[in-house]
């Protein structure tokens, strides 16, 4: 099922002409209702007018989230905060969280392109889905909401956390569809398994996850696990939230909706646009947004795009699965090192378990260490200490093999890194830079 087919599966031309049209509407718009983007603009010595056609988007400055910190909390906004319908505000763990706000008409668009994703992932009107992302100032659950509700779902609002009591509603409700983070959903595998459960008789079948990278690796272990079809979808809340792209049921990259956000890949040190098929940043314009719409935004996240029409049928342009961010990069000894890497080399090795942590240290006038944390099956230390010093090594050259870095390897026990209930936390940096 399709949910938008004239939209989806469009042909390119006909696509390029409505982005085109609505570039240069969103051009106008913001340049006559953001002095910051008016500042911009006239900075970059262009003026929107000047904007006739989709390919004239290199002309127009970036975005990027100091933008959104610096103006906060309501400086980057096109609309007066009256005018809003719904505002959400990040975290921040430095300086100003960021703060986006969605008119009626964004919540709308929201929820369509959310209804677009759950289709791309397979779910059909009336399934019922259960969403274990958080609901409240994380965009995560409330859009995965919008879209469920547009689509015609029935939907389970758990939330995150209370991992018993989600595993009690899989099993008292049957619901078809599981929205969550991927380390979570393996983290309530393991409660499953001491619950006396077998997640693979689960009713999951299909599992929509995001708001953290993750590797192909991870994917199999969860649809081993639980038996599932694990798609990945793709947002992030400056843009509107989850709904950006997602897998369709082939999973050969992720559809971005290009009639509303569109997409580059840029080169993060130059700016300038990558060949097709290369990794490279990704940038996002919102064409349609009106309370918070943004130019040309930096999103930090490395991926690579594809333009020729899907299997399914859809023309959207895919990106690949994120291979890390820029700013989640760690540099270790000059060499440029992603938790998705380290992960995916893992999870490759028979006895390890998808738990893990990296701690980047640096002694006094000492080069850059990299330990990895990894939990790995009980069994394990069972064995003599020379089989785990052995298991140890494995780890090591596998890791050094594929990165070219020198890394230290602890093995742990299970259950002894921390879970969460949400984005995992992957990296420990006590280095002080």
């Amino acid at each position: 099922m399709i949910w938008n087919e004239k939209m989806e599966c469009m042909d390119l031309e006909d696509l390029k002409n409505i982005q085109s049209e609505r570039l240069k509407d969103i051009a106008e718009y913001v340049y006559q209702n953001n002095p910051v983007y008016k500042k911009k603009f006239d900075a970059a010595g262009i003026k929107p007018w000047e904007i006739k056609s989709i390919d004239d988007i290199k002309k127009l400055p970036f975005t990027v989230k100091e933008d959104l910190r610096d103006n906060y909390p309501f400086g980057l906004f096109s609309v007066q905060p009256k005018n809003l319908a719904e505002i959400h505000v990040s975290s921040g763990t430095t300086g100003n969280p960021t703060v986006v706000g969605y008119t009626k008409e964004d919540l709308k668009l929201w929820g369509e392109v959310m209804a677009r994703a759950f289709c791309c992932a397979g779910a059909v009107p009336h399934d019922l889905i259960q969403i274990a992302y958080g609901y409240g100032l994380f965009t995560g659950g409330l859009g995965a909401h919008y879209g469920a509700m547009e689509m015609g779902l029935v939907i389970i609002p758990a939330s995150s956390g209370q991992t018993k009591r989600q595993l009690k509603i899989m099993n008292d409700f049957k619901p078809r569809i599981l929205a969550c983070t991927p380390s979570y959903a393996m983290y309530m595998a393991e409660e499953a398994k001491e619950l006396g459960l077998k997640p693979r008789d689960s009713s999951w079948k299909i599992g929509v996850f995001g708001a953290e990278p993750w590797s192909e690796a991870m994917r199999k272990e969860i649809e081993n696990t639980w038996n599932m079809l694990a798609t990945d979808i793709y947002g992030l809340s400056e843009i509107i939230g989850p709904g950006v792209a997602q897998e369709c049921t082939h999973k050969t990259g992720l559809h971005l909706f290009s009639d509303v956000f569109y997409p580059e890949i840029i080169d993060p040190k130059t700016g300038h646009q990558v060949k097709e098929g290369n990794k490279g940043e990704l940038v996002i314009t919102t064409l349609t947004k009106r309370g918070i719409p943004l130019i040309r935004y930096r999103t930090r996240d490395i991926v690579s795009i594809k333009y020729e029409k899907c299997k399914c049928g859809r023309t959207s342009p895919r990106i690949s699965k994120i291979s890390g961010r820029t700013d989640d990069m760690i540099i270790v000894r000059g060499i440029n090192v992603f938790p998705s890497q380290i992960e995916h080399v893992l999870l490759g090795i028979e006895g390890t378990l998808p738990h893990y942590q990296l701690i980047v240290d640096r002694r006094a006038n000492e080069l850059d260490e990299l330990e990895v944390w990894v939990e790995v099956d009980q069994k394990i230390f069972s064995d003599e200490i020379k089989q785990l010093r052995a298991f140890e090594d494995k780890i090591k050259k596998e890791i050094d093999s594929v990165l070219g870095v020198y890394v230290k390897v602890k093995l742990v026990e299970p259950k002894t890194i921390a879970r969460s209930e949400g984005k995992a936390k992957r990296v420990v940096d006590k280095r002080v830079l």
